[in-house]
């Protein structure tokens, strides 16, 4: 099986390489040798559960390519896959049609990225972001970027990709771009589980990714059919062991052979905040108007049990949040429950203290999207 060399840019946790290594098949084996991120906590997470590569903490505007060619021993062209996602406020400096040399101090984070698939030359790249970025400046950013890398020699396609469509409890819609060197096939990954209800959609419904009509799929996995085999806890409790075995096949995958539960903390809520909580349904009107000022119209809301989540944010352990109040019990969801909700099986390491996991939960790529993606680019390489 020959070994395909994957690199993580912007790679918070490592859970879109952790995907690609999930998802070895097709005869390729992806190892990830190399991630890098601006926030030395995530990096430390990214190590911790990548210890075959080198995790990399810093601006990426500050790192010379060449220097970790030469550490890595790898020569142009013996990248395979670079995946990442630049954050979004690099966009707002994306100039059209520039080369995207590597040390140009004026580089956008995007731009920094290009630099990386210029001088490495992987045979495929993957760019996951926001779906915001589709309509971003009228759509001039994205075609500013496809562009850039069309100047490279690349070709590119995109699309926008549910998370639930792919085996994750959570209707986490993302963009991902893929490029292969000129003249290459595109494809995107078959949607293997079927998702109903409202997404925040495209005007162009060609550039949504979504499963064939006449193709039976199984139903989405639902927030209890991801975290219901998980121990009761309360406001301010926390759970050490499981109390129940494994019910889905989802839960039996994500516990594997863990015997000692982790993370599964609830926030102590207020004696006001609980009040708020036990009144919380699908949107923040089932709230009297007494217990709250203010709030998004999903602030204290409650998760559908036989639903995938809504997307997973920042700051989940919160009922002011975006609807992640636990569907059965009255409290915000737990760091467990949210990873879980994205996928992280309950064996892998997070580094930091609760407030900065929480984040890295949050702000992760889906393993399982990652694993879905590794089977289109297997195919394409």
């Amino acid at each position: 099986m020959k070994e395909r060399v994957v690199f993580d840019l912007f790679c918070g946790t490592g859970g879109f390489s952790l995907g690609f290594e999930k998802g070895n098949d097709e005869g390729h084996h992806f190892a990830t040798r190399f991630g890098m991120d601006i926030l030395p906590i995530a990096v430390d997470t990214f190590k911790r559960n990548h210890p075959q590569a080198y995790g990399l903490a810093g601006d990426i505007r500050r790192v010379r390519r060449s220097e970790i060619a030469e550490r890595l021993g790898l020569q142009r062209g013996e990248v395979d896959v670079i995946i990442g996602g630049p954050p979004c406020q690099g966009f707002s400096s994306i100039r059209p049609f520039r080369s995207c040399n590597e040390d140009d101090p004026r580089n956008s984070l995007f731009e920094e990225y290009a630099s990386f698939v210029n001088f490495f030359r992987p045979r495929v790249f993957v760019l996951e972001n926001v779906v915001g970025l589709a309509t971003h400046k009228n759509g001039d950013t994205l075609q500013a970027m496809e562009s850039c890398f069309h100047a490279l020699g690349y070709d590119s396609e995109w699309r926008i990709l549910n998370a639930a469509h792919y085996g994750v409890p959570q209707k986490r819609e993302r963009l991902i771009m893929i490029g292969v060197e000129r003249g290459g096939k595109i494809l995107f990954p078959r949607p293997t589980h079927q998702c109903d209800g409202p997404t925040i959609g495209y005007r162009d419904r060609s550039k949504v990714h979504t499963p064939a009509s006449v193709q039976p799929l199984p139903l989405a996995v639902s927030v209890m059919d991801a975290i219901g085999d998980l121990p009761e806890v309360t406001s301010g409790d926390e759970a050490y062991n499981y109390d129940k075995p494994p019910k889905t096949l989802y839960q039996r995958d994500r516990r594997r052979n863990v015997k000692k539960l982790s993370l599964h903390s609830a926030t102590n809520h207020s004696k006001k905040m609980m009040e708020i909580v036990r009144h919380s349904g699908k949107n923040i009107d089932a709230i009297p108007k007494h217990l709250i000022t203010s709030g998004f119209s999903s602030s204290y809301s409650r998760l559908d049990a036989d639903d995938p989540a809504v997307t997973i944010t920042v700051n989940f352990v919160h009922p002011s949040s975006n609807r992640c109040i636990h569907p059965l019990q009255d409290r915000a969801l737990t760091p467990r429950e949210g990873a879980r909700l994205q996928s992280f099986d309950d064996s892998f390491e997070f580094s930091g203290n609760r407030t900065q996991i929480v984040k890295q939960i949050g702000n992760a790529v889906p393993p399982l999207l990652g694993k879905a993606l590794t089977s289109a680019v297997a195919q394409m390489l």
